[in-house]
């Protein structure tokens, strides 16, 4: 197993997408920094400041919202095996199929924490640079505001995670691109205009994660456009384990699916 592990590992830095993962993370990190030093008051419709709890979250929590991209990455380094036809090599390397499949989880699982690291990193940066140089002490402490990026940096792995186990699954590279976008980006918002939806978004991938970054601000938003109220999220905790719940779900369906299709 270990072997496969570091194959795989030699396959992902080998890769150009790795770059183009660290720069993402970076641009993740450097969002962050720019909404912070604009400063959630000029922001339209205006919203409190970076010397309030609210701006601050909030800051925070529209990094969150970028845990999908890793996810995007995730697909796009599986379903590309089976676009470039690369697959059929690493099966004939590894006749059991779990192992090659379970070698990626391990492999993308450390590529995502490592997403989130950097982007956490250059964000925290941006953070406390944006606030020194605006003349402001952050709405939060420094280690609430770490610790808030430390869950980001753990959801995007988690994100990652889902978009590997969504990208053997589906296997087509654009399609499953344009799906899971669509979804995270689309269908999940726009399930909170439906009356009698709009409960189970608490624990959909968006919910959860909402509730794992303490963000409400676009269900909020969503329910005051739509003139209702927003639903309570799940606390923290328990949106964390939502979340680890749909990545363990993803790999095992993969992995269940991957064993009984032909690979051609």
């Amino acid at each position: 197993m270990t072997a496969f592990v570091l194959a795989e590992w030699r396959r992902l830095i080998s890769a150009r997408l790795w770059r183009w993962g660290v720069l993402a993370a970076i641009c993740s990190g450097a969002f962050a920094a720019l909404l912070a030093l604009i400063g959630p008051e000029n922001f339209d419709p205006p919203l409190p400041g970076l010397h309030t709890t609210e701006g601050t979250r909030v800051v925070l929590g529209l990094l969150g919202l970028l845990a999908f991209v890793p996810a995007l990455l995730g697909t796009s380094a599986v379903a590309a095996e089976y676009r470039h036809r690369t697959i059929t090599t690493t099966v004939l390397y590894a006749p059991r199929r779990w192992t090659a499949l379970a070698a990626k989880i391990v492999t993308f699982a450390a590529a995502g924490l490592a997403y989130g690291a950097i982007t956490a990193a250059v964000a925290a940066a941006g953070l406390f640079t944006a606030a020194a140089a605006k003349g402001v002490t952050l709405g939060l402490p420094a280690g609430e505001v770490l610790g808030l990026l430390a869950r980001i940096a753990v959801t995007m792995g988690v994100y990652t995670l889902l978009g590997v186990g969504f990208g053997a699954l589906l296997r087509n590279q654009v399609a499953a691109l344009v799906v899971l976008g669509s979804y995270f980006y689309v269908v999940e918002t726009a399930l909170l205009l439906v009356p009698g939806v709009k409960a189970l978004y608490p624990y959909l991938p968006g919910g959860a994660t909402a509730a794992l970054t303490g963000f409400t601000y676009l269900a909020d938003a969503v329910a005051a456009q739509a003139g209702g109220e927003a639903g309570a999220l799940l606390p923290a905790s328990l949106g964390g384990a939502v979340l680890v719940g749909y990545a363990a779900l993803a790999a095992l369906a993969a992995v269940a699916v991957s064993l009984r299709r032909d690979i051609t």
